[in-house]
């Protein structure tokens, strides 16, 4: 026991003490982080394998939806198609352009009506605001109108709208 604190005493083993106290406590921090790191890092990794999950799963989600909408898009492009051939030949059935020319002709002699005096530079006018006023109903709102409701029939001319008080 005698050697012993002699060994203690020694100013050596005092500064060897000195020296491997501190040293001791860093290597016991340096574990205690590596062991906080090595958590950290499986939280961060289970976080990352959630988000992954969550990234697979949003995809499928999108993907779907992007293929239902494909459809959607091909089927209404197929109609589409079907509406203009089926308008085409619509158009293209005998008296089609007999009603037409009958739609502005009738135009044109209720015009005639209204503006009796100088009958032939008023019924080339008349002709002309009848043609017209026909291509205007053949394209836009105004054809949609008159496919939901045929009794309203052609609309005024211009020179009907001008008369008018």
């Amino acid at each position: 026991m005698e050697s012993i604190v002699n060994l203690i005493s020694e100013p050596f083993v005092i500064g060897l003490i000195v020296g491997l106290l501190p040293a001791a406590l860093a290597c016991k921090s340096a574990l205690a982080t590596k062991f906080l790191c090595k958590k950290e890092r499986q939280k961060h990794e289970k976080e990352v394998a959630e988000l992954k999950t969550h990234l697979q799963t949003q995809l499928q989600i999108n993907a779907s939806g992007n293929d239902s909408l494909q459809k959607e898009l091909e089927q209404l492009r197929s109609q589409n198609e079907t509406l203009r051939i089926n308008l085409a030949a619509a158009q293209q059935k005998p008296g089609r352009a007999e009603m037409r020319h009958l739609q502005i002709t009738e135009a044109a002699v209720r015009s005639m009506r209204e503006q009796a005096p100088g009958f032939a530079q008023a019924w080339e006018r008349a002709m002309r605001d009848a043609e017209k006023i026909a291509e205007q109903q053949e394209s836009g709102l105004v054809r949609m109108v008159r496919r939901m409701i045929p009794s309203l029939g052609p609309s005024q001319s211009k020179t009907e709208k001008d008369s008018e008080p």
